[in-house]
Parts: structure tokens; C-alpha cells; sequence
């Protein structure tokens, strides 16, 4: 984590949405929608000194953060967005806020790369185009691109396996492709070429079509123009470790240096969150991992990337790793990497660290009453040994209302006592709403959540 930041501080630019609509024609309806996943960037790096968001953040979050981070003399900026939802179109509308971020000296640290922030973290007088990195960012981004890197790298890592793709430009010939496979009894997995999260991703499969009443009708829900066909990686339903994860970064000087593996929470084909640390992950597959991520890695860094990176992988049922995506951007699991580097600094040892980015709340809740439930939760979990950290706290007054939290703890089963707490306490505030005669919203009704962990495919 040194080859990061050293520890020193740094300012963190919330542009999650901006990252994802450079994908999206510039959508500001993509844009809008990261807004509560920038609450992430509170964890850009280990020692944050200005956070910019695009939504407004209450008092009480930053406190609790520095208060268990030992954070000094943050200061927070939120609702930055402008008008389309970005946060450089904000930060141009105040020059005060540019200029403090400029007089710092302190490294930039967005979300990702897009032109506007290149231009922003830009050296005076330099050239203001896209440079090689956001090039390369572009590049790889697309699925169907890392695809064909990961077919180069592959004979050269045992344990590795590529499922096979397609590109379809039509709905006519996605219906083909979907029939054929139906018809041989395969699954699929039909994607967007440059998707965030598992979003832009359907696993169709033989009964689906045939439910469906043919292919036809399952490509019009699920291809909507160019999409990518890709075999299906089959897996135990029992894996514990189906959906792996592996993060690095590439220095300024195109050296690759290795984070770490984790185990992701996939609800459908969703990102939900990561566990990451010691005994987490087994070797074998961790080192398979690595070894194929480090490689992608000096590949990437040849054509000029550099930053962090993960690889995605899925596990098939003889233990071999399926990658199925490069993310080129700060990522859901370097939240929890970063937590453990500044953990690990103020305690000791190298805690295991879970992050659960969009736990359901039972009930809408205003922001005292928020800060009130993250205070109980986090007392209860320090009953158990482990530190819970409010991360996601913007939406919690959402017709669907939701939070995200890390914990932190010594052992695995220390987290899984955690989160079944947590859980449990989310869905105990609708009964709760319910009981008093009191409405909260739509979500103070919403059946309880699951409470386990399911293992599902990501990509």
C-alpha cells in the first residue's frame, strides 16, 4: 500500500458518476445514480485531508470516521454535483473550493479516470489531452477488449480458463445465438460491453428461454443492441469462494505491485460487497489469482496505465479461475483494502475487513435518527470485537432505503456474527415503524432481507 500514497494525505474527488457516463454517452441519469456510491470515496486512500461529493453529507459520518481512523482535520465538501450530476462540473462553479484543492500540494485521488479530471489533476502547461492512462482506461474497460487480453495471457497460467464470447450487434442475431445455446442445454451470461458492478448483466439459461416462449422474447428484454454472449462458467452451488477478486496498482514507474485477494458478495449478478485479510482466501486459488491479475497488469502497464486495477474472477467446479473482467479505477474492494492499510497502521496486525455496501434499511430514516442507529449498531458490534464504519450514508431516505458499512475484526466468524447483528437490527425497523402505527415510506412494509451470504456469479 506505500507504492499508493506513503501514508501521506491526499484529496478525494467522489466522481463515480462521472466515471461511469464517459461509458454512457455522457448520461446525467447515470451520473445522478453513483451519487450515493461516492460516499466511497471517504477511502481513496488510508489518511484523506478534502473529500469533494456530489450529495450533501451529514456532520455526524465524518466525525465517526476520523473519531475510529484517527483522522486529522478533514474537511468535507458535499453537494458538488452540478447540474448533470458530475462533480468537476461542480468544483468549476466553485473556483474557492479549485483553488483550495490547487494550494494543498496534496495528491488528487478520483474515483477514476475520466478528461475532466485529467485536466483537473493536470500539471500547469501541460498538454490537455486524454493522456496514455485514460486511453488505456477506455481501452480495457470494455469487456470485450479485457476479454481478448485475458485469451493472450491464459496459456501461460495454469488454473486459468476463458469461457468463450461473442459479440452480437442485433437483437435478430442475439435470438440465434440465444436459441442455439438453449437448445444444447447452456447457460449464458448476456452483457453490456462496459457495465459497472454486475449491472448490464443477465445470466439466461434453457428454462428461462423456454418460460420465455423462445429466445426471441428473452433478446428483447436483454439485448438491447451490441451486446457479448459468453459461455457460462458452471460452479458449485456450495462455493464458499466462486466470485474472487484480485487488486494491485501500477506505479508512476509501470511498476505492478500486488494488493491483495477477496471474496465478493454477488446477489444475482450485483456487487454487494467484499471480504478481504488473512485465511480469507485460500492459497491456491489466491495465488492463481495474483499471478494472472499481476500479468494483466504488466500488460497494461506497457501500454501506459497506471493506478489501481482489479481482475474479477469466477471459479468453475475443477477449482479453475474464470476472469471475466478489468476494473481500471479505484474499486469496491479497495475500500476495504484501504480500511485494513489504516487499521493495520493504528493497531497492529492485518485485520479481516467486510464490506456490505447496500444493506436494506426497514424504514426510511432521517439523518439524526440514522446517526443514532449506526451509534447502536456500532456499540453492539464492539460487544462482539469488531468496528463497524458507516460508509454509504446518503441513502438512507430513499423510497428504498439502504446503508453500507465496513467491519473490521480479528477472524471471519467475528464478521459473520457482525453482520447477522446488523441485519437483523435493519429489518427489526420496519416491525418497529409498524408497530408504533407509524409510516415511513414504502420501505417501512418491505419484507425482511436475507440474512445469508449467497455465492452467486458476478459476471
Amino acid at each position: 500500500m506505500s507504492a499508493w500514497t506513503g501514508g501521506a494525505p491526499a484529496v478525494h474527488i467522489g466522481n463515480v458518476g462521472d466515471f461511469n457516463a464517459q461509458f454512457a454517452d455522457g448520461s446525467p441519469a447515470v451520473r445522478r445514480a453513483g451519487g450515493h456510491y461516492a460516499c466511497l470515496a471517504a477511502f481513496h486512500s488510508p489518511n484523506p485531508r478534502i473529500l469533494v461529493l456530489p450529495r450533501q453529507v451529514e456532520d455526524f459520518w465524518a466525525r465517526e470516521l476520523a473519531r475510529v481512523l484517527e483522522w486529522q482535520d478533514v474537511e468535507v465538501y458535499g453537494a458538488v454535483a452540478g447540474e448533470d450530476g458530475g462533480v468537476i462540473e461542480g468544483l468549476r462553479s466553485r473556483p474557492a473550493l479549485l483553488e483550495r484543492i490547487r494550494e494543498s500540494g496534496l495528491p488528487v485521488i478520483p474515483w477514476g479516470r475520466t478528461p475532466e479530471s485529467e485536466r483537473m489533476t493536470a500539471r500547469p502547461g501541460s498538454d490537455s489531452g486524454p493522456g496514455e492512462a485514460l486511453c488505456v482506461t477506455r481501452r480495457y474497460e470494455s469487456k470485450a477488449t479485457a476479454h481478448r487480453l485475458f485469451q493472450a495471457l491464459a496459456p501461460a497460467h495454469p488454473g486459468i480458463v476463458v469461457p468463450a464470447q461473442e459479440r452480437v450487434t442485433s437483437r435478430r442475431r442475439a435470438a440465434r445465438a440465444l436459441a442455439a445455446r438453449a437448445a444444447a442445454g447452456a447457460s449464458v451470461v448476456v452483457k453490456a460491453e462496459y457495465g459497472v458492478g454486475g449491472f448490464g448483466t443477465t445470466v439466461v439459461t434453457p428454462r428461462q428461454v423456454a418460460e420465455a416462449g423462445g429466445a426471441r422474447a428473452v433478446a428483447s428484454r436483454v439485448a438491447r443492441g451490441a451486446v457479448l454472449i459468453e459461455e457460462y462458467v458452471d460452479g458449485s452451488g456450495s462455493d464458499p469462494f466462486r466470485n474472487l477478486t484480485f487488486d494491485a496498482l501500477v506505479d508512476d514507474e509501470g511498476e505492478v505491485h500486488p494488493v491483495g485477494a477477496g471474496v465478493m458478495d454477488i446477489d444475482g449478478t450485483s456487487y454487494q460487497g467484499v471480504t478481504i485479510g488473512p485465511g480469507v482466501v485460500p492459497d491456491a486459488p489466491a495465488e492463481v489469482a495474483g499471478r494472472f491479475a499481476a500479468a494483466v497488469g504488466r500488460a497494461l502497464a506497457v501500454e501506459g496505465y497506471r493506478g489501481w486495477y482489479d481482475v474479477d474472477f469466477v471459479r468453475d467446479r475443477a477449482g479453475r479461475l474464470a476472469p471475466v473482467e478489468i476494473n481500471l479505477r479505484l474499486t469496491g474492494p479497495a475500500v476495504a483494502f484501504m480500511i485494513q492499510a489504516r487499521l493495520a497502521r493504528l493497531r497492529g496486525g492485518r485485520p479481516v475487513v467486510r464490506t456490505l455496501d447496500r444493506l436494506p434499511l426497514g424504514a426510511r430514516l432521517p439523518a439524526a435518527v440514522l446517526a443514532g442507529h449506526l451509534d447502536e449498531l456500532s456499540r453492539r458490534c464492539r460487544a462482539l470485537g469488531v468496528t463497524l464504519l458507516p460508509t454509504v450514508v446518503t441513502a438512507a431516505f430513499e423510497p428504498d432505503p439502504y446503508v453500507g458499512v465496513a467491519l473490521a475484526a480479528r477472524t471471519p466468524g467475528a464478521l459473520d456474527a457482525a453482520e447477522a447483528v446488523v441485519r437483523s437490527a435493519n429489518d427489526a425497523l420496519g416491525r418497529m415503524f409498524l408497530d408504533t402505527g407509524v409510516s415511513s415510506g414504502p420501505s417501512s412494509r418491505a419484507a425482511p432481507r436475507r440474512t445469508r451470504r449467497p455465492r452467486r456469479r458476478r459476471s
